[in-house]
């Protein structure tokens, strides 16, 4: 029972069903939610700002405020998450997600549209790779990983998917029937799919492993989950920052837009390379190893790109190896909870744990902007993100739980 498509996972409270259905529609569904309900406005925001009059910088915020937003909601949808399994959070996250898409487009005002925000914030928090790998985890297990990473990668093309389309329909339509035409097919993709595929009977938490003794409380209040809360938030703040902040750095040391653009897209090719090989690493370095060596790749690359001023293919080569590594962490987080808590309090455990991460990562292209000037430019700014990053690194020593067995 080694196979993804497997009919069965053996656990520790027995034998269960594993829906064969789940992990292609949540491929799906996850491809269609993160091109619709984020990357569509990376792509529309020029329009908005355009027809509209207002500021890229209040626009932008609201968008922030929508990241926020999901990582405070992601809180209390973990809880759920673990009592109920993910079929009613995504679904009503898939009609919720529909429904602010449809009050963006109607925003006529400011604070309308940031209401609008607000709302997809809370449906990116039900819809997202949260619940999603909630679900992958407690149904999948023992073989969650793989499946993990299928489904990232499937995540890791709405980019490439939706930014088209978006760009498409947006030179024959308005901003505004561009995002009732997406909401649109955000509906009929995935509020299906979550309603109708997902109601597979929820099987029972496994048991915690020995050495969690006092439930999730005991977890939350231990030095190893805060360490790892600390080592999370460091980190995505520096891995946003430098993604946001790439195009400019270049741009600053001389490279054609076009250029800038081709590294950072480059970039996220090596993103989906690095999900590959993430097994493999999980399968030779114990977790406080896997973390404290993947952060600390992160700081030598983003260091590599302040300190490293060409030439440009060489440039290019370490911004891939930059993506290589955010492709890594986006599953070290997936499993940092089941790695060394087990999954019986995962949906609450990864809500509370992504939560300030979240936020960081939400604050990162704003107050990486603001520290640029100040610093002297995006070469020292990078050196500032290498620097947290490292920091990181270091506090990730601290994350192993003080009586699990393995590191």
């Amino acid at each position: 029972m080694t196979g993804l498509h497997s009919g069965v996972a053996a656990t520790g409270t027995g034998v269960r069903s594993r829906p064969r259905a789940v992990l292609p529609a949540l491929c799906l569904t996850q491809i269609t939610s993160w091109g619709i309900v984020y990357y569509a406005f990376l792509v529309l925001n020029p329009a908005i700002t355009a027809d509209t009059g207002w500021s890229t910088g209040a626009t932008t915020a609201a968008f922030s405020a929508a990241l926020v937003m999901s990582a405070v909601a992601g809180i209390h949808v973990g809880r759920v998450l673990d009592q109920r399994g993910p079929r009613m959070v995504m679904t009503a996250g898939s009609v919720l997600g529909v429904l602010s898409l449809l009050l963006i487009a109607a925003a006529p005002n400011l604070p309308v549209f940031f209401a609008g925000w607000l709302l997809a914030g809370a449906a990116m928090a039900a819809v997202l790779y949260q619940p999603a790998f909630a679900a992958l985890t407690r149904w999948w297990a023992p073989d969650h990983v793989r499946a993990l990473t299928v489904v990232t990668l499937a995540g890791g093309l709405a980019s490439t998917v939706f930014a088209p389309l978006t760009a498409v329909l947006a030179g024959h339509l308005s901003w505004r029937a561009t995002y009732v035409v997406l909401a649109g097919v955000l509906a009929a993709l995935t509020v299906p799919a979550h309603a109708v595929v997902l109601k597979a009977p929820w099987p029972p938490a496994p048991p915690s492993p020995p050495h969690v003794t006092g439930g999730h409380e005991q977890v939350v209040r231990s030095r190893a989950f805060r360490a790892l809360a600390v080592t999370f938030t460091l980190s995505a703040f520096a891995m946003y920052a430098v993604v946001i902040g790439l195009v400019p750095l270049l741009i600053e040391r001389g490279h054609t837009t076009t250029q800038a653009a081709w590294a950072l897209g480059l970039g996220g090719a090596g993103q989906t390379l690095g999900r590959t090989l993430y097994a493999t690493l999980a399968r030779h370095l114990g977790v406080t190893a896997r973390t404290v060596t993947l952060i600390a790749l992160g700081a030598l690359t983003t260091a590599a790109l302040a300190t490293v001023a060409g030439p440009y293919a060489v440039l290019v080569g370490v911004s891939v190896l930059a993506g290589v590594v955010r492709g890594n962490l986006t599953l070290l987080q997936a499993t940092a909870v089941t790695d060394r808590w087990g999954a019986t309090h995962y949906g609450r455990l990864s809500g509370l744990l992504g939560a300030p991460a979240h936020a960081a990562a939400a604050l990162a292209p704003f107050a990486g902007a603001l520290l640029a000037g100040p610093l002297g430019g995006y070469a020292p700014l990078f050196v500032l993100l290498a620097a947290l990053s490292a920091v990181a690194a270091v506090v990730a020593l601290g994350t192993r739980p003080p009586a699990q067995a393995a590191a």
